[in-house]
């Protein structure tokens, strides 16, 4: 029997989560770093799907994937939190003007 090889990306897929978590308040860079995550943690589960029994490293791959989501739910708020606020003062600007 040959030995279990590494799921590919799985280290980088839990780095990009991670790191999407940690910048989303860096306007954009965590949601980027989150749907790249999302992208090369699709890849790895479908490969791990497709022979289970060949791959290590699932455990890292789906707490990675699951980060990303969360990376990029936390983005998405974050931006939508900055057009409706940026949005008010600009609004509350003109009304004193």
């Amino acid at each position: 029997m040959s030995e279990k090889q590494n799921l590919p990306n799985a280290s980088a897929v839990l780095v990009l989560g991670i790191l999407s978590i940690v910048f989303t308040c860096l306007y954009g860079l965590g949601l980027v770093l989150g749907i790249i995550g999302l992208v090369l943690g699709n890849k790895g589960r479908k490969l791990y799907k497709q022979n289970p029994e060949m791959y290590n490293g699932a455990g890292n791959l789906n707490a990675g994937w699951i980060m990303s989501i969360i990376g990029v739910a936390l983005n998405g708020l974050y931006l939508l939190f900055i057009l409706v606020f940026g949005a008010a003062y600009l609004s509350a600007l003109g009304a004193l003007s």
